[in-house]
């Protein structure tokens, strides 16, 4: 312990024993006036008012030191408790050595493609690896894409507060990928599109629409990045003294910096700013994968061994509660129940596969067929992904429950979130590299998510927002004022984790809390223009701002709401072997209990009020974090239908020989529901239930759709010499 921290603890020894003098005489004073209480009732009602007062006076005064003296003594505990694992944990010298390499190779993949260009020739393999990646390497990189470090550090810290009910969600998650099969894949991939908000300006021929679709992405994008900056942040902080909003600001240049590396070349591309394209992205993304998985399995095994063995990890956390894994409870205000993991994640999963990303992926791959594969697979390995997060998080329970020092009981860390890396430097503290190796993992995941957000954000600001609104701009222009947005979006991002980092809670919660609030809204958008082929312009962006603005009440009422119950963690661990709780000389035996009962409190003047009914907004208030996509979407695809009836049916024309009219429903943007969802259903049957609407023109009038466009897209690429690699001129435009 340093000289510092002695200095510290002499002071706060001293200060303390002046006030448990205080609190003592003032404790005194207040069971005399407590005493005499009754004795002094005879002598009438302006005395007994008068010492009553004096009493409750004094009792407050009492009640703020020792408060006071508490404060004290648990920020001392903690500096204690911080300073002994500055000095025990930390990097070594091989810990720096592969955090940094492991580093340098993945950003170094991004800055090779994007100075080489991959050797691409074309439009349609630079945007989509010419629709022919192997389904193996793509599937690694979409299950990386639904990962970050909210799920190698949020995930194992939800299981070891609340236990591992959480699993269920890859239940809802496969169902959602498999719903992504007979939804997202047949309607995406024949039509060959590069951008997901494109499909809104052709359904409704409206660039309004997909500007909606573009600001509420957007910001989507702004909120998840302020999580993923949150988490790598605070596991930094748990095991250093580096500060956290250091951190931050550390961690979002960086992105920063690396997305205006990465993109100098090609700035303006609306789908990759990476120049190797689709291919860079997903070998990156491959290389990732493996250094979270290496990280994930060496966690557990070291752990288990560290905590006695499998069967004690179980019986651990058996014994604690945290293997109850069913709760079949319909109330919706229950935080996690059966339902609401699976249900309520089916809808809130579907998302994202309506994300860039994903649709991303599902063009790269040659065959519709290919995309289903990919999802097929997919959802199988998220579950296993979630599996052994959820491991990790009972490991890290058993480990410190037999070490007897739980790091949140003892107040050794910050958040729950921390408990992961303060658990990895004990295990590895005499096994140099493997905690740096752990740190790169958390690190690269939120550095390509936050790049990859970035490069996406400013893409779709010069394509959507810039271009549409100054039609003239030349391209120089356009690019200079994309690469100020990534600045502006990484300071948002900064704003964004410090408002999240003053909000109580686990970044599991929160960050599906807050996302889900703008995800229903956008998925309950596009679900309206699949399936609801009479929905207009005005109708969806009426149901969309409808829905958005009901669920954001809700999640900003559930924030700020003090009366909500909240549910409460599974009992923590033992905390008789912290240092932190050795007994010292400045630990006082004043209990202000004692003090407190001491007096008759039922013949008290004093009435407390206690409201146990809740009211109507706080019931709508205590609904659980896992429906809030789902009313989202619930209320964004119901408002969209009123709006449309109220507002009349377009008109159906299809000849295949020409695009429809601007009122009229254009089948190659829309699916027969009862066919995708039910095909169990006789044929006669689901085409009575077209109800006017030529679906079966729909396969004729996709067929070579979207090549001609695709090869137009290749404006937005550099210029080729006559080996056809990438010169470094833009396309030339007037400044």
């Amino acid at each position: 312990m340093g000289k510092d921290l002695n200095d510290k603890k002499t002071n706060i020894d001293n200060k303390t024993l002046q006030n448990l003098d205080i609190i003592n005489k003032f404790g005194n004073i207040y069971i005399t006036e407590a005493q005499g209480y009754h004795h002094q009732q005879k002598h009438g009602k302006e005395r007994v008012s008068r010492n009553t007062f004096v009493l409750f006076k004094l009792l407050n005064l009492s009640i703020k030191l020792n408060n006071y003296q508490k404060k004290m003594l648990q920020e001392f505990k903690k500096e204690e408790k911080m300073a002994l694992v500055q000095e025990s944990l930390g990097f070594s010298v091989a810990d720096y050595v592969i955090f940094s390499l492991t580093i340098a190779i993945s950003i170094g993949i991004g800055i090779y493609h994007a100075f080489t260009g991959g050797k691409q020739r074309t439009a349609s393999e630079y945007l989509v690896g010419n629709r022919k990646m192997s389904i193996l390497p793509v599937t690694l990189s979409l299950i990386v894409s639904f990962e970050s470090s909210i799920m190698m550090l949020a995930y194992p810290a939800e299981v070891y507060t609340y236990g591992i009910m959480f699993l269920l969600t890859s239940l809802g998650f496969m169902f959602a990928t498999l719903l992504a099969t007979r939804i997202v894949v047949p309607l995406i991939h024949p039509l060959k599109i590069t951008s997901v908000y494109e499909y809104l300006e052709l359904r409704y021929k409206s660039k309004g629409v997909r500007l909606l679709g573009t600001v509420l992405g957007t910001l989507y994008s702004l909120i998840y990045m302020g999580f993923v900056l949150y988490g790598p942040s605070l596991a930094i902080e748990a095991v250093t003294d580096f500060p956290f909003w250091a951190s931050v600001l550390c961690i979002s240049a960086a992105s920063v910096v690396y997305t205006a590396i990465v993109s100098c070349k090609n700035p303006s591309s609306t789908l990759f700013s990476l120049k190797g394209g689709i291919k860079a992205v997903i070998w990156t993304d491959v290389f990732q994968c493996l250094i979270m998985f290496t990280g994930v399995f060496a966690v557990i095994i070291k752990g288990t061994i560290d905590s006695g063995g499998p069967r004690e990890v179980v019986d651990i956390a058996v014994s604690s509660g945290r293997l109850n894994l069913f709760n079949f409870d319909p109330d919706p205000t229950v935080r996690h129940t059966f339902w609401g993991l699976v249900i309520g994640s089916i809808i809130r999963l579907i998302d994202m596969t309506f994300r860039q990303a994903t649709v991303q992926r599902i063009c790269a791959v040659e065959k519709q067929s290919d995309a289903n594969k990919m999802l097929y697979i997919a959802g199988p390995a998220f579950l296993i992904t979630l599996s052994l997060a959820c491991s990790e998080g009972l490991v890290a329970f058993a480990y410190f429950t037999t070490k007897g020092c739980d790091p949140i009981a003892s107040k050794a860390i910050r958040k729950p979130d921390q408990v992961l890396p303060y658990m990895v430097f004990h295990i590895f503290k005499e096994t140099p590299g493997m905690a740096g190796l752990f740190m790169a993992a958390v690190f690269s995941a939120s550095l390509s998510t936050l790049s990859s957000l970035l490069n996406s954000m400013a893409a779709v600001t010069e394509e959507d927002i810039i271009k549409q609104c100054f039609r003239n701009i030349s391209d120089y222009k356009a690019t200079i004022a994309a690469k100020i947005s990534v600045v502006f979006y990484g300071v948002l991002a900064v704003i964004f984790t410090i408002m999240i980092a003053n909000i109580e809670g686990i970044i599991s919660q929160l960050s599906t809390s807050f996302t889900s609030a703008v995800s229903g809204p956008i998925t309950g958008l596009f679900l309206l223009s699949v399936f609801y082929p009479w929905a207009t312009k005005k109708s969806a962006v009426v149901g969309t701002c409808v829905g958005a603005a009901l669920v954001f009440w809700l999640t900003l009422g559930q924030s700020l709401s003090k009366t909500l119950r909240k549910t409460q963690p599974l009992p923590l661990g033992p905390v008789d072997q912290c240092f932190a709780n050795e007994t010292s000389s400045f630990m006082v035996n004043f209990n202000m209990t004692d003090m407190l009962y001491s007096y008759n409190v039922s013949e008290s003047p004093v009435n407390v009020l206690v409201n146990d009914e809740p009211g109507v907004l706080d019931r709508y208030y205590s609904i659980s974090y896992l429906w809030v996509s789902a009313l989202g979407v619930t209320f964004t695809v119901v408002s969209g239908i009123i709006a449309s009836l109220i507002e009349g049916k377009p008109k159906i024309k299809n000849n295949g020989e020409r695009l429809p009219a601007s009122d009229s429903i254009d089948v190659r943007f829309v699916l027969p529901f009862f066919d995708q969802l039910f095909p169990f259903i006789p044929k006669r049957i689901r085409t009575k239930l077209y109800l006017g609407v030529p679906f079966e023109k729909r396969d004729s009038l996709l067929e070579n759709y979207g090549e001609k466009q695709l090869e137009t897209d290749i404006n937005l690429l550099p210029k080729t010499d006559n080996n056809g690699s990438f010169t470094n001129k833009m396309n030339e435009g007037k400044i």
